[in-house]
């Protein structure tokens, strides 16, 4: 197997960090439910597309950057994008194989599950209320998913053909 070159692992670095952004970037206290898992799409893509170099270890670290930058308890969105990366892992040789509609249904169950964990972590941690709105973010994640596929690979064409 051919070594990643570094322009290759700055791509997956600043894409990944475009996506924190995103996901941290401040909206008006009814819009934040809308918000998509940018982070968690993005990892999933690379958890796929680069399945050798993107993995548990950069979920654990971009999730120790969001509690750090959010305020969370420690450890937290550290452990849900690591398991997050590690069901990437684990249906990684089906995933490929599926259309994109079927990639988007795998997606919407895996942003799903992981968000089913950040509540219940969430109820664990405080008094909080929990109800099936936390599901909208893993619905519009696999919305966009085909899009989102389509717009790199379509980035990736033409990156390599320069």
């Amino acid at each position: 197997m051919a070594t990643p070159s570094p322009a290759h692992l700055l791509w997956i670095w600043f894409t990944l960090l475009l996506a924190l952004c995103l996901q941290v970037m401040p909206l008006a206290d009814g819009w934040q439910v809308w918000r998509p898992d940018w982070l968690g799409l993005m990892l999933i893509y690379w958890c796929m597309r680069a399945p050798l170099r993107v993995g548990v270890f950069h979920g654990f670290a971009l999730g120790i950057l969001i509690d750090l930058i959010e305020g969370a308890p420690l450890g937290q969105n550290a452990l849900l994008l690591s398991l997050l990366a590690f069901l990437s892992a684990l249906v990684y040789p089906r995933f490929r194989a599926y259309s994109l509609v079927q990639q988007a249904v795998l997606i919407f169950v895996l942003l799903g599950m992981v968000q089913l964990a950040e509540q219940w972590m969430r109820a664990l941690f405080g008094p909080f209320l929990m109800h099936l709105s936390y599901l909208i973010p893993a619905l519009i994640g696999a919305l966009l998913w085909p899009w989102l596929t389509t717009l790199f690979e379509a980035l990736g064409r033409r990156k390599t053909r320069d």
